[in-house]
């Protein structure tokens, strides 16, 4: 019998989120509501498709709810399933593993919360199908739970659930680890899988698949996001068609500036690829980390004046998406063009060693870190540093090349007044 099913996963809903600058324009209270949103945009695709059920493969919490307004809003929406008559499965993930939620509330009837203790199967026997899966009991599982999953029942699409990092994926904790060939030795059809946030499919024969998150929470999670819309035929083969269900989308733009070298020219630059990306969103609202990359003769001016240089390219953005546009930051990976002479208080030797030091520096963590208290100090002496717009975090790389491009573009002004930036 041909069917259809969606396919979610790491809602995490009401998660918070951190690190929102606020300034006018950006839309930070929509962003903290993007993931009920996004919720209920995916009830509202299984009410429109009609389709026969809902599976969540885990983390439908980001954790334990601050209070029952977060169970209260889930329930709301699987009871606009249960009047559609859709029933809805899922398991627990490492966010809202068994032993890691203290509330709960009681679901309407058409909701399934697969075991924790063992591997549980459902039958749909009106529609063929049978489902497979185990909820987390505790919030790190570190052994294959596929492997106690039970072989497919003849005849029936088996679909298995599982929140898992499969093979490992980078960004991941290496939670409920597994192999292809283990999945593919259970015999089922379809493995719907979660924990990992980008969309990818692992195989197709049969469909091992992520859907990924629902709702980008922050920058590493970029692009569209959304839900695997599963088709069935009456032959067992399933077409897999990819629905968007975000409501707010981040993206990053690298913009190279080795061509530009007058800082009026620069403006215009990020203003195309801002209205680019703006028309490709569909109209969504976008977080856009703005990444300025290449040699170029604004290398220093741009660094030295960084407040003005984000400020600027806010209210570009403002401008280039009729205030659809959020900037989340602006990353200065620039670099200066190599000198033609040298400054009047540096000759060539004690430059080059210089920059030896600075290349040093982004070479080896382990060096930097052990300035990193020193740099920290000077910079709370230079006026023209701002730490907070920085973002600073020693142990983040692209923060700490900022810094130390922050640094060396300021020792050079200061070192060498009134040089052409030739």
């Amino acid at each position: 019998m041909a069917f259809t099913f969606i396919h979610a996963a790491d809602i995490h809903l009401d998660s918070p989120l951190h690190g929102l600058q606020r300034y006018d324009g950006a839309p930070v209270d929509a962003i903290r509501q993007s993931t009920r949103e996004a919720l209920k945009r995916l009830v509202d695709l299984a009410l429109s498709r009609r389709v026969n059920f809902v599976v969540i493969a885990g983390d439908l919490y980001d954790g334990d709810w601050r209070d029952y307004n977060t169970g209260l809003f889930f329930v709301a929406q699987t009871q606009r399933l249960q009047d559609a008559g859709i029933p809805l499965y899922l398991i627990a993930g490492n966010h809202d593993a068994q032993n890691v939620m203290t509330k709960s509330l009681t679901l309407p009837a058409n909701t399934t919360l697969l075991s924790a203790h063992r591997p549980q199967s459902v039958l749909l026997d009106d529609l063929g199908v049978a489902i497979h899966g185990q909820s987390f009991s505790t919030r790190a599982v570190f052994e294959d739970l596929s492997v106690g999953y039970p072989s497919g029942v003849r005849g029936l699409f088996n679909i298995g659930v599982l929140h898992t990092s499969a093979t490992g994926s980078e960004g991941h904790e290496p939670y409920a680890p597994c192999t292809l060939d283990g999945l593919r030795s259970r015999q089922y059809q379809y493995w719907a899988l979660g924990h990992v946030h980008q969309r990818m499919e692992l195989c197709q024969d049969p469909w091992v698949t992520f859907s990924g998150n629902i709702q980008g929470r922050h920058i590493r999670e970029t692009g569209p996001k959304g839900c695997w819309l599963v088709t069935v035929d009456d032959h067992q083969r399933a077409t897999l068609e990819f629905e968007p269900l975000d409501v707010l989308r981040w993206e990053r733009v690298t913009i190279p500036v080795e061509d530009i070298a007058h800082e009026e020219d620069l403006w215009p630059a990020v203003a195309q690829q801002l209205s680019r990306l703006e028309a490709a969103a569909g109209g969504l609202p976008l977080a856009v980390r703005v990444v300025l990359t290449g040699k170029t003769a604004l290398h220093d001016r741009l660094h030295a004046r960084r407040d003005f240089v984000v400020n600027q390219i806010r209210s570009v953005g403002l401008q280039a998406g009729g205030g659809r546009i959020w900037i989340e930051k602006v990353s200065l990976h620039t670099q200066p063009p190599r000198r033609s002479t040298a400054t009047p208080l540096l000759d060539d030797g004690p430059w080059d060693e210089l920059t030896s030091v600075f290349s040093e520096l982004r070479a080896n963590p382990d060096e930097f870190q052990s300035i990193s208290k020193d740099i920290i100090e000077l910079c709370q002496r230079l006026p023209d540093v701002n730490l907070a717009t920085l973002g600073f975090d020693a142990a983040n790389l692209d923060q700490r090349s900022g810094l130390l491009d922050e640094v060396e573009a300021l020792l050079w002004n200061r070192l060498s007044p009134g040089e052409d930036d030739a």
